[in-house]
């Protein structure tokens, strides 16, 4: 994400998505009640009702709407944020429904009563220009992909067909496909310095470019998986496989999986926790959280069924009493146990008696 300006005394943030990961933080960013403008489309509807020659025609306009609603669809790449319009142009009535559909390359500028450090904090993460040290490979013999991972998602780096001999044309090949591929690897690690290099295939071919290989550096930091396919449903479905768990685990995803496992541990030891709504609640309003964790999941469950407000209040009160605020995916293993535990959970400062 790309912050193009910031007035904070007004409530005022202006910023470009440049990525899926862009409209999962938007996600948690934008509250109901915030102001939202920029330019989108809308139809328009031109001439005379009762001469029944009225024309809708789809106009590019610029408004600004008062959030009512907004649900991030992580499989149609999609964050629509729906509200009543509040400014637009003359042909468009103040108080109607509109919807932004946000997505790549689309510029908007989100307006708050009051920002939230943990707002603030989140925007700076999603702006961050540091990047994902993870390598996804997949290849066969003619063909391969390299793919940089994203907290959501990847990015495609490299596609490179291999000059392969056929049996019906043979011909002299000039090195090895292999070979241009391993120069390619660690061309791209010198570049970002990866933590961790997935290569999968369909068959053997993985275990044929292993054998090619003999950097015992970039080695070490090789994990072997299968993929039934060489393209973006491949790198799709290397995402999914048990084998790449532990390189997954990175980032803000290894931070989120440690605070659930620290909340768990204080929860085993009837210590420093609190958790499910009613408790968290009666935490934050003694000031004892600390750490407040709340899953995306939650938060957006609890907007479809306008049940916001009472987690919006827990966060705020969190923030007043110095406590820090995570929103947590429900995408891997410590999100999904923390929605087991009612989505929402806190380590405490000290410990309450109930």
């Amino acid at each position: 994400m790309k912050q193009i300006y910031s007035n904070l005394k007004k409530g005022e943030i202006k910023v470009k998505v440049e990525n899926m990961d862009d409209l999962w933080y938007l996600s948690t960013i934008i509250d109901p009640g915030d102001f939202v403008k920029g330019k989108t489309i809308r139809k328009i509807k031109l001439g005379d009702k009762e001469q029944r020659n009225v024309k809708i025609i789809k106009k590019p306009i610029f408004i600004k709407i008062n959030a009512e609603k907004i649900e991030f669809s992580k499989t149609s790449n999609m964050l629509r944020v729906s509200g009543k319009i509040t400014e637009g142009p003359e042909d468009v009535s103040k108080g109607e429904h509109h919807t932004f559909n946000l997505e790549e390359n689309t510029i908007i500028t989100i307006i708050k009563e009051k920002w939230l450090k943990f707002q603030l904090d989140k925007l700076k993460e999603a702006c961050s220009t540091s990047i994902a040290k993870i390598l996804i490979v997949v290849l066969d013999r003619e063909e391969v992909y390299l793919a940089l991972m994203k907290r959501y998602g990847y990015e495609i780096l490299s596609h490179i067909n291999g000059k392969v001999e056929k049996k019906a044309q043979p011909e002299q090949i000039e090195g090895s496909f292999y070979q241009e591929i391993i120069q390619k690897i660690e061309e791209y690690d010198k570049r970002y310095n990866f933590s961790q290099i997935i290569v999968a295939s369909p068959a053997f071919w993985k275990e044929y470019l292993m054998k090619e290989l003999k950097d015992s550096d970039l080695n070490k930091k090789i994990i072997l998986a299968t993929c039934s396919s060489v393209d973006k449903t491949g790198i799709n479905e290397v995402l999914k496989r048990p084998e790449t768990k532990e390189a997954l685990k990175q980032d803000r995803i290894a931070k989120e999986v440690n605070l659930v496992e620290e909340l768990l541990a204080e929860i085993s030891k009837n210590d420093l926790a609190a958790y499910g709504l009613k408790d968290v609640e009666g935490a934050a309003n003694a000031g004892a959280v600390k750490i407040l964790l709340v899953t995306d999941t939650l938060i957006q469950k609890s907007r479809e069924e306008n049940k916001y407000e009472k987690i919006d209040s827990i966060m705020k009160i969190t923030e007043i009493t110095n406590g820090a605020i995570n929103i947590i995916s429900s995408e891997h293993e410590g999100g999904k146990r923390l929605d087991g535990l009612g989505g929402i959970g806190a380590i405490l400062r000290y410990k309450l008696n109930y």
